[in-house]
């Protein structure tokens, strides 16, 4: 009755490298609404739907990274039995804390092994040959007179950043004595395999999770409403926006920008300054949205970054989870702000260094870290000597005198920190320094401003989609909350409408394959 290839489904059920399953794929729906179906017939049970729904992550985790869904169950057990470890030693003393370091040898040891080994081994080779000291040909694996760095195939697998740091935080928060240890192996496997953040986040910590894994499932009308408008929200902007302006524009101009006039470049960098904010805030709503779905509620990750009057209010918009990280796990580790104004300034450094080395191994990510960090550090320092000037002043307190004065300050801050911001995401973007340059020497050097209304026309989608998207993102919160109270009000029938034409609309200007997330890489 039904010509099923069944060779060919089970090759779409099995890893395919080139085609790591996620949120916006066909297959992923499919599976999704079979698992929808037997989540909600376990719903009282709840070690049998913890249970399904962690095997169910780590399936989607194989999808994503073939048999290093190992590693997963790795991390995920030692770092269980630490964190039991830990807390059995009453005081915080020797024990204690060689105990936290086998966890952060462990977490950190995987993440530097699989992200850093080549990177470090071409930084180490290069800086020894410069000093004039021979490299073993045993740690490069070159015979050749000009001995160079050969790099290792290692994968890297999917999201490795983020479940690390997501378990690292755990057995931290343990040993400070901030929550107590899971007694249940499953119930710790369901917290960091959770597959709607497992491979991009946000970065959920165990103090706001744990409590909700064993509660009786309840889904509302009003999380079932919120749900639905999150996913519609991010599929929108990751799949029409950001893989429409990517494939088209964006990605042609990196590769070669001396190719294109300055103008162009400059569309380039606003495309990609959309492009990775709509892509990676698109996932973090359909995770957000998923979780809703499934009776579980994340923090919100992206609050309307380039609406931001300074970059220390970026940081608070933009990737709060992660920001929210390396703030209390390493920026007051390293002493946050209670020694002095200078070590303060060199702390924030510090931490946005390593938090641009987190992103890739890459100089030009451990440069756009620095960039940040020195920006962080100047708008501090700004702050301090000329208050009324600051933006931060007006956004602390908007009933300060002049306040005419301070909105217009905040207005002229808005636009220098987009384009601050903006310039930094061409280092994030580029592949090499090279590239970089070129794309700014196009923009200073060979602007050509007669060319906008050719562009215009010659990538008129491109351009439409990237004013909305700005639009979007520059509206008031308050239409967003409205937009979201219309979407939950609805019948479910005008859910499932607005849902369908949005895929319709996704399948139309489809083209080519499914794109992945960028933050995948990290």
């Amino acid at each position: 009755m039904f010509d099923i290839d069944y060779s060919r489904l089970i090759e779409q059920l099995l890893y395919q490298p080139d085609s790591p399953m996620i949120f916006s794929s066909g297959i992923f729906l499919f599976l999704f609404l079979a698992f929808t179906f037997i989540y909600n017939l376990l719903g009282k049970a709840d070690t049998l739907r913890i249970l399904f729904v962690t095997f169910f992550s780590y399936y989607f985790y194989y999808k994503s990274s073939g048999m290093y869904f190992l590693l997963l169950a790795l991390v995920t057990t030692c770092d269980y039995f630490i964190a039991q470890a830990i807390a059995t030693v009453k005081e915080k003393g020797i024990l204690a804390r060689i105990l936290l370091f086998l966890s952060l040898f462990l977490d950190l040891g995987l993440l530097i092994f699989f992200k850093y080994t080549n990177f470090l081994g071409e930084t180490i080779c290069t800086l020894l040959e410069t000093n004039g000291i021979d490299v073993p040909s045993s740690i490069t694996g070159s015979l050749s007179e000009e001995v160079s760095w050969q790099p290792r195939d290692i994968f890297l697998p999917v999201g490795i950043s983020f479940f690390t740091f997501q378990s690292l935080s755990y057995t931290i928060d343990v040993y400070r004595g901030n929550i107590r240890p899971l007694n249940r192996l499953l119930d710790y496997a369901f917290y960091v395999s959770f597959f709607p953040q497992l491979v991009a986040g946000p970065i959920v910590r165990a103090r706001d999770f744990i409590m909700q894994i064993r509660r009786p499932l309840m889904v509302t009308d009003q999380m079932f409403g919120a749900g639905v408008f999150y996913i519609i929200a991010g599929l929108f902007k990751k799949a029409v926006i950001s893989d429409y302006i990517s494939i088209n524009f964006v990605e042609r101009v990196f590769q070669q920008p001396d190719l294109y006039s300055g103008f162009e470049n400059l569309m380039a960098v606003y495309g990609y300054t959309l492009q990775i904010y709509c892509d990676f805030s698109g996932y973090s709503d359909m995770a957000i949205g998923i979780a809703l779905l499934l009776g579980f509620h994340f923090p919100k990750n992206f609050d309307s970054p380039y609406k931001s009057t300074s970059i220390t209010e970026f940081w608070r918009r933009w990737h709060i989870s992660l920001s929210s990280w390396l703030k209390d796990y390493l920026y007051i580790s390293l002493g946050g702000n209670r020694h002095g104004k200078f070590r303060q300034y060199f702390n924030l450094l510090m931490t946005m260094l390593l938090g641009g080395l987190w992103h890739g191994a890459s100089l030009n990510f451990i440069l756009w870290g620095g960039i940040h960090g020195l920006l962080l550090c100047l708008d501090k320092i700004w702050h301090s000597i000329a208050p009324m000037l600051s933006p931060l002043t007006y956004l602390s307190n908007k009933s300060a005198p002049h306040p005419s004065k301070n909105r217009t300050v905040a207005f002229l801050g808005g636009i220098l920190t987009f384009h601050l911001v903006a310039a930094c995401w061409v280092l994030f973007r580029a592949p090499s320094f090279e590239i970089a340059e070129q794309v700014f020497h196009q923009i200073f050097h060979k602007f050509q401003p007669q060319i906008f209304l050719q562009w215009c026309v010659s990538y008129k989608a491109v351009g439409i989609l990237m004013l909305l998207g700005f639009l979007l993102h520059w509206l008031p919160s308050s239409l967003s909350e409205k937009a979201k109270a219309f979407v939950t009000r609805s019948p479910l029938l005008v859910k499932a409408i607005l849902l369908i034409l949005l895929i319709y609309l996704v399948i139309q200007i489809k083209s080519s394959d499914v794109q992945p997330f960028i933050y995948f890489q990290f």
